[in-house]
């Protein structure tokens, strides 16, 4: 009996990548100036940062509907006899966690879990990429669902935000104080508790606040050097290979994965972002 493993775009992880994972993919809804495209299926990042780079133009996001959930599951359940497990985008950032969950009691609850990942973008994807290892290696579905709490426990996110422009768009800083910060070159520390964001730190320049991310990776991870590293960025490579050379330096890690913020987390933070993710003891 095999394990089919779900995740949705919003781990921020690359198709093919996931493919040769087997993991399959839930693709949320982006609208653009009256065009709704799936993220990562229809539009990919760079063309979604070319678009919300005009003037007044303010992405917006949607849940899987319980429907795409249900077509999915029956149609793995009605084949096989195997069982599914789906791990979600945070529940504390989006309403679909909750419409997998109908769908799981509606086709059936004892062969389908459905885990809140309590993470975002590629912080979520080290988790997804810990339970396709697990079933890779034929662990149960037990020690499956074990590995991946487990890695939710542990996973830290930290984020800068590059521009307090979208943050402001999507209403969550006031324009005067999206202007003070951009003004003041201040940079925005996020990181996230149980599974929100929350502001940690304002530093001033981009690199304090890269050299305040590398002492909190410091503070909080665990034997760094033995793991993998995720890192994330939104129209901006070089910034991404310049962190990992940092990363690198300082701890010895050699083991990494690099990915774009698609549309379904870039709607909310916008160019300019970056972000680390890794394991806590």
């Amino acid at each position: 009996m095999a394990i089919h493993l779900y995740a949705d775009n919003a781990c921020d992880l690359d198709l093919d990548y996931l493919n040769s994972l087997s993991v399959k993919l839930f693709h949320m809804p982006v609208t653009i100036k009256d065009n709704t495209y799936r993220d990562r299926l229809t539009i990919n990042p760079p063309e979604f940062y070319r678009l919300i780079s005009e003037p007044g133009v303010m992405p917006t996001t949607a849940q899987i509907t319980p429907g795409e959930f249900q077509t999915e599951f029956e149609k793995i359940i009605s084949e096989t006899e195997d069982d599914i497990i789906y791990i979600a985008f945070s529940s504390a950032l989006s309403g679909t966690y909750e419409s997998a969950c109908l769908a799981r009691d509606l086709v059936d609850p004892k062969r389908i879990t459905v885990i809140d990942s309590k993470s975002a973008s590629v912080g979520y994807g080290l988790t997804v990429i810990k339970a396709a290892q697990a079933i890779a290696a034929g662990k149960s579905k037990d020690e499956v669902i074990a590995e991946i709490k487990d890695s939710i426990r542990r996973i830290q996110h930290l984020f800068i935000v590059g521009s307090f422009d979208m943050l402001k768009r999507g209403g969550r800083v006031s324009s005067t104080s999206a202007a003070l910060g951009n003004l003041l070159n201040i940079k925005l520390l996020l990181h996230f508790v149980d599974g929100a964001i929350v502001p940690l730190e304002k530093v001033h320049g981009f690199k304090k606040a890269r050299r305040r991310m590398l002492e909190i990776m410091e503070e909080r991870g665990s034997n760094l050097a033995d793991q993998l590293i995720g890192i994330n960025h939104s129209n901006d490579y070089e910034g991404a290979l310049e962190l990992k050379s940092l990363i690198e330096e300082r701890f010895g890690c050699k083991n990494f994965v690099i990915s774009e913020i698609g549309a379904a987390i870039g709607s909310h933070v916008g160019a300019g972002t970056l972000s680390v993710f890794f394991l806590t003891e």
